[in-house]
């Protein structure tokens, strides 16, 4: 049963003590609760965004401490723009948990002079209360059940919307079901479709900036996966011959859909949602809407798709062509592919 919603909104003064010892270290599981300090645990970037994705641990309460900063991005090779961030990467950290849980969230604004919030598409809880915006120097803290597995997109919902999500802060947090996903992956990853706007800066010639009239007009310069063009054509992600993989893929946005598809494989499944009982089998391409996450399975057979390279892409191209390309490398192929 949902445990009673407590939200607590206090000045970032006031609550640094009891921060301070909620979240004393990075990672713990110190009995029944995990708790997580992301301005302490970042997620890697080098060579790429660490989508390599480890299992939920059994604590059945999560707690997370989320940073809202300004930091300066890389969203393609060479290209440094200022973006919004949770955790100070762009896209922010994964948060996984298991259906049934409780989420603990203490979120920090530790921007300047920009109030921000968040908004969990994995809660059933009361906009006006746990999605409401904080001053730099607040903090905002509640809790909520996990009651629906599947992946959710997680942005900042502050006016405007379309501003705060195209600027950087979006994460993911995948729920799994109660009793597991039905098949045993030998590998999981994650991957967050994002669109960037940049334009240059009139302070500093050496980052860019949002373009806010291209925000509005939908024409992005870049389409990512996980914040960055192209960096899993530079950086595939390994597996084995034989592996079974599966693949939460969620679309930020602002603006773009994903038609996500991998060429040289069929998806033995795909989850729209989180229910096990519904699957669709057999799938080549599954479009992921702006907002909306799905979860993909699929085998790299000996004999099929066994050793060798695979991109994945969006399927509209023109959007693809703008860095939504990556590759998945199987074994160890004697060359790359082209796609």
């Amino acid at each position: 049963m949902l445990k009673p919603l407590k939200i607590a909104l206090t000045a970032a003064g006031i609550l640094a003590v009891g921060a301070t010892a909620l979240f004393s270290t990075s990672l713990s599981g110190t009995g029944d609760v995990e708790r997580v300090d992301f301005g302490v645990t970042r997620t890697g970037l080098t060579p790429a965004y660490n989508a390599r994705l480890r299992p939920a641990s059994r604590a059945a309460i999560k707690e997370f401490r989320i940073p809202m900063t300004h930091d300066t991005v890389e969203i393609s090779k060479g290209v440094r723009y200022v973006g919004w961030t949770f955790g100070g990467t762009v896209p922010g950290p994964v948060i996984r948990v298991r259906q049934g849980d409780i989420v603990r969230i203490n979120l920090v604004n530790e921007a300047v002079g920009v109030p921000h919030s968040i908004d969990f598409h994995a809660s059933k809880i009361p906009m006006d209360h746990a999605m409401k915006s904080i001053a730099p120097g607040d903090s905002l803290s509640f809790e909520f059940e996990a009651t629906t597995a599947g992946v959710f997109m997680v942005h900042c919902g502050t006016p405007p919307v379309l501003m705060h999500i195209a600027q950087g802060m979006y994460l993911p947090i995948i729920v799994d079901p109660r009793d597991g996903w039905p098949t045993e992956a030998d590998k999981e990853f994650v991957l967050i479709q994002s669109d960037f706007y940049p334009k240059g800066s009139v302070i500093d010639s050496t980052v860019m900036e949002g373009d806010w009239d291209a925000m509005q007009g939908a024409t992005p310069k870049y389409v990512v996966f996980n914040g960055r063009a192209f960096q899993y054509k530079d950086a595939p992600l390994e597996v084995e011959e034989g592996d079974v993989v599966r693949l939460f893929v969620m679309n930020a946005g602002p603006n773009i859909r994903s038609d996500f598809h991998v060429v040289g494989n069929i998806f033995d499944r795909v989850y729209p949602g989180g229910n096990v009982n519904q699957p669709i089998d057999g799938v080549q391409t599954y479009m992921v809407p702006t907002g909306g996450g799905a979860v993909f399975e699929m085998t790299f057979e000996k004999g099929y798709s066994g050793t060798g390279n695979y991109a994945f892409v969006t399927h509209a191209f023109a959007d693809a062509n703008k860095g939504a390309v990556g590759v998945i490398q199987v074994g160890k192929p004697a060359h790359m592919a082209s796609h």
